[in-house]
């Protein structure tokens, strides 16, 4: 039986009825760019993660970016965030010539430490050669960042907190959902996401009306409300076609469900795994969305080898930390300045997370990780 690292064929079966009605309504109104399916969804995922307002966007990176550019992110100034995470969160504040400031990671929820956080401000404000402007946190694998404390540090130095959900849409934090949790909030529908669409997707979650006014000019060319040919500003080519818009309305119907079985799985693959090796911690008052089921061993090569033995998929998220990457040569990082998250990359392991495993199938999962780490 095989086993799939995600599975969207299942999924696909599960909402084929309603996501080709979806679709046909589509094409039968031949608005294919921007049509009303896309002022549908950002009304469903306002409702559903309780903002005032949510603007759909061609990727997750756009929705990163796009923030970036209404706050006028530039060189000299400073952005802090994770070192362990996907490269976009740190791409787009290179891309606006801003300087990525990494800070290293909590050993136990792997997201951005607030006491390193308000260590590297202060210690970026001494040397007085860049301006302190924002946050970016991860919500890394599902799970939310500590925003209470992050928010609290971003407001004693007059900085934006940007939410990185791409991995996270769908979790809590202490009664709210991700997408709400700082000044804006950017997730993903890339595919394998706990809410994908069919292709590239992704949309910024905000409740102040002056940040959704820009945003909405800053996807389409920066054009003034709906004047295409009157441009204010610079912007991006960033519009949510309309039929990936379709296809996430269609997986809203299933996606709570699905939750529900991400958490199954997820408290599945805790019991059976917590005595080999370290599973996921998720701190009190908060809940995971399981973007990434990700464990660590001493033992991951051979982890690793039982499982593909037993033909089973795993990866590595991250193996190389950003702060180590060469297209960030030019920070001058070296290797052991931020050794917790150095430390985990070499240990960390991600299993197949999806909501249509069933017990039999993570139970094979499990057996190969304890023989795996055992040997």
């Amino acid at each position: 039986m095989n086993i799939n690292f995600v599975d969207l064929t299942q999924q696909f079966r599960r909402i084929e009825d309603t996501l080709r009605r979806r679709f046909d309504d589509v094409f039968a109104h031949g608005r294919y760019i921007m049509g009303p399916e896309v002022a549908e969804l950002e009304r469903e995922l306002a409702d559903f993660v309780a903002v005032k307002h949510v603007v759909g966007c061609a990727s997750g990176t756009d929705a990163l970016l796009m923030p970036l550019m209404a706050y006028d992110v530039q060189p000299g100034d400073a952005i802090f965030t994770t070192p362990f995470t996907f490269i976009a969160t740190a791409e787009v504040v290179a891309l606006l010539r801003a300087t990525p400031v990494f800070v290293d990671i909590d050993p136990r929820s792997l997201n951005i430490d607030p006491v390193g956080l308000s260590q590297a401000i202060d210690r970026v404000q001494a040397a007085g050669k860049l301006r302190p402007r924002g946050i970016i946190p991860v919500d890394l694998f599902g799970i939310p960042a500590d925003y209470d404390a992050i928010k609290t540090i971003a407001d004693q130095h007059q900085m934006f907190v940007l939410e990185d959900a791409a991995q996270s849409f769908g979790a809590w934090y202490r009664g709210r959902r991700t997408g709400s949790l700082g000044d804006a909030a950017a997730t993903s529908f890339f595919p394998a996401k706990p809410l994908g669409a069919y292709g590239d997707g992704g949309a910024v979650f905000t409740n102040d009306d002056g940040l959704a006014e820009t945003l909405d000019s800053i996807r389409v060319h920066g054009q003034q409300s709906n004047d295409r040919y009157n441009n204010v500003r610079l912007g991006l080519n960033a519009r949510l076609d309309t039929l990936q818009a379709a296809a996430v309305l269609a997986k809203m119907t299933v996606f709570e469900d699905e939750l529900d079985s991400r958490q199954r799985v997820a408290t599945h693959y805790c019991e059976r795994l917590q005595e080999v090796v370290q599973v996921p911690h998720v701190p009190a008052d908060t809940i995971s969305s399981w973007a990434q089921y990700s464990i660590l061993s001493d033992r991951r090569d051979a982890v690793r080898s039982a499982l593909t033995t037993s033909g089973i998929p795993s990866a590595i998220y991250y193996p190389v930390p950003l702060h180590l990457q060469a297209v960030f040569t030019y920070l001058g990082y070296q290797a052991g300045d931020l050794p917790v998250c150095e430390a985990v990359s070499s240990k960390i392991i991600s299993l197949p997370m999806h909501p249509y495993l069933d017990a039999g199938q993570i139970d094979r999962i499990c057996d190969s990780v304890i023989a795996g780490a055992q040997t």
